[in-house]
């Protein structure tokens, strides 16, 4: 008899049916191999303590402080930890439970059902001379040169801009920025190029973004989260997607000291509240996108915090994209130019999909295409 240790299984199904598992326990036994753990802030005492009891008492583990016990705080932070199938009955079993326990089971609930999506690479295009990294930048026929060589690349998306949204980036008037994408808004709908490739439209300024979806773009990039209701009117009126992005401050403020009591939380209730935004206006949770904006209004913390936990965005139903392409956290853990970022942006980005992000935005196509068909064959 030989013994060795498996490392990460992806799809634990096919791992089961391939050992030739019966049929009836595949589901069952694909549950006990995922292990969860759930960060839960501001607890309330006594169900910090029933829960406690609740997650023992089937095999699981709740980590609190050690005042819990005594009951010296009215709330604490605390971890959950258990495969799939115990979050599934603590789901079922707090739901009899007081002290704010039933809201634990809800959100249990919702993370236990949450959608996966394919990932998909969707190439940086910028119409403008003053983006952060040089690579990028392009204009009309050039730009279109770039736009097919990413998508032979392996990009199924292309995301266009006209301004520079890099910490201190000078304003644009709404005229400049027509000026400077509308030549290739027009080579593209002229072209057919929206028949090879999904085309996004980075901007915040309401007639740029008409233009493009008339052009046949079908993705708003928004880096001001869905602030202005006449973008998300012209999402639902040309039935495009949105992606609303999380920017603490503006592009000429967002990187002077940014502050968060915690990040994770912040983000997540700007997201929840801009959903229910665009949902009211009639923008359904399918069309939507969401970016934790990394670099936008975050420190190297920050940053890393929240690629970290990027599976908790997937609690929302919405694909998760993820942007830290040559940015500058990678200068901030090992001196770089954006010209050297490049080994640093696959690591960061392999990570993030990884932990859920399904929409991967990057200068570099080709070498994403290629690390991510490894990723996937290792998962």
């Amino acid at each position: 008899m030989k013994l060795y240790q498996l490392g990460h299984i992806s799809d634990k199904k096919a791992a089961l049916k391939a050992l030739n598992v019966e049929s009836g326990g595949v589901g069952i036994m694909a549950k006990k191999m995922e292990l969860l753990y759930f960060f839960m802030k501001d607890l309330k005492t006594p169900a910090a303590n029933i829960l406690k009891q609740d997650a023992l008492s089937i095999g699981a583990e709740l980590a609190v402080p050690s005042g819990v016990i005594l009951c010296e705080k009215p709330t604490y932070d605390c971890i959950l930890i258990g495969t799939r199938k115990h979050m599934e009955l603590l789901s079922k079993k707090e739901l009899a439970q007081p002290f704010g326990l039933k809201t634990v089971a809800a959100e249990l609930k919702k993370f236990l059902s949450v959608k996966t999506y394919p990932t998909q690479i969707m190439g940086v295009i910028n119409a403008n001379d003053d983006s952060f990294f040089a690579g990028s930048r392009f204009k009309a026929e050039d730009a279109i040169t770039q736009i097919q060589n990413m998508i032979e690349s392996g990009a199924s998306i292309i995301d266009i801009g006209a301004v520079s949204s890099r910490p201190g980036a000078d304003a644009v008037s709404a005229e400049e920025e027509l000026a400077r994408i509308k030549p290739i808004c027009d080579i593209i709908k002229s072209e057919k190029l929206y028949e090879k490739a999904v085309f996004s439209v980075d901007s915040y300024t309401p007639d740029v973004i008409e233009y493009a979806l008339n052009s046949r773009f079908s993705l708003i990039n928004d880096i001001t989260g869905a602030s202005d209701k006449a973008i998300i009117k012209l999402a639902v009126k040309h039935d495009a997607k949105l992606c609303i992005m999380h920017m603490q401050g503006t592009p000429q403020t967002m990187q002077k000291d940014p502050s968060y009591d915690d990040v994770m939380v912040e983000v997540s209730d700007f997201f929840e509240e801009r959903i229910s935004k665009c949902e009211a206006l009639g923008l359904s949770r399918e069309n939507i996108i969401l970016d934790v904006g990394i670099g936008f209004g975050k420190t190297l913390e920050h940053n890393i915090t929240l690629i970290k936990n990027m599976a908790h965005f997937k609690v929302f139903g919405c694909e998760v994209l993820v942007g830290a392409s040559r940015k500058s956290m990678i200068d901030k853990i090992i001196a770089s130019t954006t010209e050297e970022r490049l080994p640093g942006t696959l690591a960061i980005h392999l990570k993030a999909v990884e932990n859920g992000a399904s929409i991967v935005r990057c200068h570099d196509v080709a070498e994403h295409q290629q690390a991510l068909s490894i990723l996937k064959a290792l998962l």
